[in-house]
């Protein structure tokens, strides 16, 4: 939630019921009803009916008739947002190294060094929160709310698969350590080395995850 924003009884169920879904607890064709999440969550049906509908916007969820059905993430949705990723996230990388200042950098330093401590303790929960931080930190520091707000959106529908990753902790130390040379790049200034590793990190990440897919499929 962005800071200073009110937040709303639909924004909770919103984003408790989005979180449900990125990260697998609800499942695709799964059905949901405003009755039982307003027991659940302990809220009338009225925030619930809100959440939903802005739900079915993200396209989450969709409406059949008077059942509400989760639709995730698929597998081309997948595909496409690994994609747009690839294509955007060098880019932001260079346009943050331009804008960065000196606060940022000693912020995006403590993530790192934080990443590797975390790395160090095998603890996956820890390491996807600071690999968040990590990247939104560099969306938020690029200059362009437009990027900030696509690659924030496309990070978080992919927790599922980010999660799965850093649950394997030699993919986690070789992803550390390119976080640290993306760090390296952009406190030197080095707007096209950064772009560039940007952008290896990244697909080192899709491959990463395909993989996965692909062992989960079988």
């Amino acid at each position: 939630m962005a800071e200073g924003k009110v937040t709303s009884l639909a924004d909770i169920v919103y984003e408790r019921v989005e979180e449900d879904i990125l990260t697998g607890a609800y499942q695709r064709g799964d059905v949901l009803t405003e009755l039982k999440l307003s027991e659940k969550l302990n809220v009338s049906r009225t925030p619930v009916r809100e959440a939903l509908r802005r739900l079915e916007q993200d396209d989450l969820v969709e409406s059949r008739g008077k059942t509400i059905v989760v639709v995730g993430v698929t597998h081309q949705d997948l595909l496409d947002m690994l994609e747009i990723r690839l294509r955007l996230e060098g880019l932001a990388t260079a346009m943050c190294c331009q804008r960065i200042g000196q606060k940022e950098l000693v912020e995006l330093d403590e993530i790192v060094t934080l990443q590797e401590f975390y790395v160090s303790r095998d603890l996956p929960d820890k390491i996807l929160e600071s690999d968040s931080r990590f990247h939104t930190a560099i969306y938020a520091a690029c200059g362009s709310r437009v990027f900030d707000k696509q690659l924030t959106g496309l990070l978080k529908r992919l927790m599922r698969h980010r999660k799965l990753s850093v649950s394997d902790n030699q993919r986690a130390q070789k992803s550390t350590a390119e976080h640290r040379a993306i760090f390296n790049a952009l406190a030197a200034g080095d707007a096209a080395q950064a772009e560039a590793l940007a952008t290896q990190h990244v697909e080192r990440a899709r491959d990463n995850i395909l993989i996965n897919e692909q062992a989960a499929a079988i």
